[in-house]
């Protein structure tokens, strides 16, 4: 179920370790920087942050955006969101190999994530209820950010949301003119390094 109490499948497995994890992150950002974007994970209170953004009640699949070693999954997850709803898309081998292990009832696809919507045309998923994105948006031009972002929304319920963290004041993604709505949470001051959470929706009437 959606929210209440969190079922087996939701507790089992391996979680989040953000000691070890830290090893990893900042392993995979020395092999590869502008993918991986953040040197450590996003903390426990921007995890939180983030997953408070999601509704659990909306109908539909949450689809997180460079999922890293779970943390912002993990808080999804304690928020009420069963795994199988959960579809993971990440760049990074050993990361997606982690994934598995810790979220195995979560559908975790390999691939570059500016290429979710059409990925997820290609999977007939059905309606996504909100996009969670962990990438680091600030690395491409600021169209290709704004494609993925229109992109995923198309493809969402009424409504859905597109949320996104960033260390700067600042929408990491230009909307412009776009009939977009936006708005960002209070600096998340417990986090290396303090962040702020901004959630994007299309109105029902801008939808296609």
């Amino acid at each position: 179920m959606a929210g209440g109490k969190m079922t087996d499948a939701q507790t089992s497995g391996p979680r989040v370790s953000y000691g070890s994890d830290a090893v990893h992150f900042f392993r995979a950002w020395m092999a590869a920087p502008l993918r991986t974007g953040a040197q450590l994970p996003s903390g426990r209170e921007l995890a939180k942050a983030m997953a408070a953004a999601v509704n659990p009640d909306a109908p539909g699949v949450i689809v997180e955006l460079g999922s890293g070693t779970g943390a912002i999954t993990q808080a999804l997850v304690e928020r009420g969101i069963a795994e199988e709803r959960l579809i993971l898309i990440e760049a990074d081998p050993q990361f997606c190999a982690l994934l598995k292990r810790r979220y195995p009832g979560a559908r975790v696809l390999s691939g570059d994530a500016y290429a979710a919507p059409r990925m997820l045309r290609e999977l007939d998923v059905g309606p996504i209820a909100a996009v969670v994105s962990g990438l680091p948006l600030l690395t491409q031009k600021p169209m290709k950010r704004q494609r993925l972002l229109l992109g995923l929304l198309r493809l969402g319920m009424p409504g859905s949301a597109f949320v996104q963290f960033t260390y700067f004041y600042r929408s990491p993604i230009p909307i412009g003119t776009r009939n977009i709505e936006s708005d960002a949470s209070p600096i998340v001051w417990w986090n290396l390094w303090p962040a702020r959470v901004f959630t994007y929706r299309r109105p029902a009437t801008a939808l296609n």
